[in-house]
């Protein structure tokens, strides 16, 4: 098996960090993303909301829950000129050694950077953004700036662990490639909600939110993790939303030194991209958003595109294991067999956990859904998932866990590295929000488990959930057109089950300056691991600023 423990994960494993459990894994907006989900509906009900207050039938759909307003998406003026943010825009990175925890390259610097906590309020405190830079190696042109999604992945060790495989030897040359860690993510005043074994008991959990009763102990389970989050860490939850982010991004920017921002987002990192970009459209520079999540979207939207995803996905993974025939997959049949004998397994799985070899941590079913969802974010790590499934499918469950422990940051010694599996939820809480109707949720819930059987079962009730995290959300669904700033490259993969391809059509259609590069495969983004003509137009970009072709396909 591959070395792909934090730090060290090869490329084509580098987005476990920040993998969800079983609900909208990266970009989307699940509380449960941490709950592993059992059972499922079968009573056919309400058609999905398109994100217009419609749903497929051009209906009408409910009310979405109502929302705040952000401490940062309306300010009296641009930040940057007034003197009361004077102090945050005159800094300067101190880059120095990193501490032990970064594990990169000799090259690699460390740093931080404070922002306001409150940014409508800058007397109310500050918090320390982590930075990380891997120094140009050559000409240096400038600072290229990356996140790698989530929310709630860290930048720091994105760039330590992967900046040297995914840029070129020729970006690399051109520009100080650098990550940070988002306010309440790891180093950034990251938040704390559970320790390590609570955590451990937490992603465990299965529930049937077909079940009224499953349903209700998962909104228990939720209720107790949230009060834990205020507990520890309510004084910085209300003002972990991407507008609050976007302004500390503005921030570093000028601690770089840079008079416009070059940035390459993926994932989440595209939200966080293109709110900036509607925020300072004159200050972004040689922008890449990677796996698009299109901003129009409500929380049931995202919910139903991401099921739908990962359903599709399971079917090339199934058909690419049954081509092995039966020396090499436990599965048999047509794809159609194969996935009701994956279903079948997990919930067997529910029934009654695997052992593994840590005899104190069976693999539940939420943790088996969760280490083969993580496998399917690539199509190069499908055949490290056929070897776990067939461990798992003779009676040993260790490779499954192992898997679903990369996905969470926990390492070997039973400590988590990082916070992803709370910093996703309390992100994502303030950005998105759903249709307010319980009852509504309900029928959602049932038709998105029958449209979508592997995976839609686990699918759904965000709203709910968020009806019980303490912070409220923040933002309304509505698009970016990011007017007057310069081209903006926009990269969709037609089999990405985390961020669906037509998500990367919409925002390229909202910006007002943008092109889209369409790669023809499978797993979630492109740039960096599709293996020659993305990394090439990519390249020409950021280098000199060569537009991509016009509806550039690559395969």
């Amino acid at each position: 098996m591959h070395d792909v423990r934090h730090g060290r994960a090869p490329r084509a494993m580098r987005y476990l960090a920040t993998a969800a459990a079983v609900l909208l894994v990266v970009a989307g907006c699940g509380p449960l993303d941490r709950i592993g989900i059992g059972g499922g509906g079968d009573e056919q009900t309400t058609a999905p909301a398109a994100g217009d207050g419609t749903n497929a039938e051009g209906e009408a759909t409910p009310p979405l829950a109502e929302t705040g307003t952000s401490a940062a998406a309306e300010l009296p003026q641009d930040p940057a000129g007034d003197a009361a943010y004077a102090a945050y825009y005159s800094q300067q990175v101190a880059w120095g050694p990193c501490d032990d925890s970064v594990d990169g390259p000799a090259s690699l610097e460390c740093g931080t950077v404070t922002v306001p906590k409150v940014w409508n309020d800058p007397s109310a405190g500050d918090l320390q953004i982590a930075v990380t830079r891997l120094p140009a190696t050559g000409q240096k042109q400038g600072s290229l700036l990356t996140n790698p999604g989530g929310p709630g992945g860290s930048g720091v060790d994105f760039v330590a662990g992967s900046a040297q495989t995914l840029f070129s030897e020729e970006v690399r040359g051109a520009y100080d490639i650098v990550g940070f860690d988002p306010r309440g993510v790891s180093r950034s005043a990251g938040i704390t909600c559970l320790d390590d074994a609570e955590t451990d008991a937490y992603r465990a959990e299965t529930f049937d939110l077909a079940d009224p009763e499953g349903l209700q102990a998962a909104e228990d389970a939720f209720t107790e993790l949230s009060a834990a989050c205020e507990k520890n860490s309510g004084d910085l939850l209300p003002y972990l939303d991407t507008y609050s982010a976007a302004r500390d991004l503005d921030v570093l920017r000028s601690a770089v030194g840079s008079e416009k921002l070059d940035y390459v987002g993926y994932s989440y990192g595209t939200y966080l991209g293109a709110t900036y970009a509607e925020m300072y459209p004159e200050r972004t520079g040689r922008f890449v958003l990677d796996g698009a999540l299109d901003p129009r979207l409500t929380a049931d939207d995202i919910t139903r595109g991401q099921a739908e995803g990962f359903e599709e996905a399971t079917s090339a993974f199934v058909e690419s294991c049954l081509s092995q025939g039966s020396d090499g997959c436990p599965l048999t049949g047509s794809v159609e067999d194969g996935k009701e004998q994956l279903r079948a397994f997990f919930d067997s799985v529910d029934a009654q956990p695997l052992q593994t070899d840590d005899p104190n941590r069976p693999l539940t079913g939420a943790l088996a859904r969760s280490g083969l969802l993580v496998v399917l974010y690539n199509d190069e790590n499908w055949p490290l998932g056929v070897q776990a499934l067939n461990a798992a499918m003779t009676g040993d469950g260790s490779t499954l866990l192992f898997l679903a422990d990369l996905s969470a940051d926990r390492e070997d010694d039973g400590t988590y590295s990082g916070n992803g599996t709370f910093a996703i939820t309390a992100v994502n809480c303030l950005d998105h929000v759903g249709v307010a109707d319980q009852q509504w949720q309900i029928d959602e819930a049932a038709a998105v488990a029958e449209e979508f059987p592997t995976w839609g079962p686990g699918f759904g009730f965000s709203q709910t959930m968020c009806d019980l995290w303490p912070a409220k959300p923040v933002r309304e669904p509505a698009p970016i057109s990011a007017a007057g700033s310069d081209l903006i490259v926009v990269i969709g993969t037609r089999g990405d089950p985390a961020t669906p391809y037509d998500w990367a059509v919409g925002l390229d259609e909202q910006l007002e300056n943008s092109t889209l590069i369409t790669y023809e495969g499978e797993g979630h983004t492109a740039y960096g691991r599709s293996g020659g003509c993305v990394e090439a137009a990519v390249d020409a970009y950021l280098l000199s600023g060569t537009a991509p072709e016009e509806g550039l396909t690559c395969s």
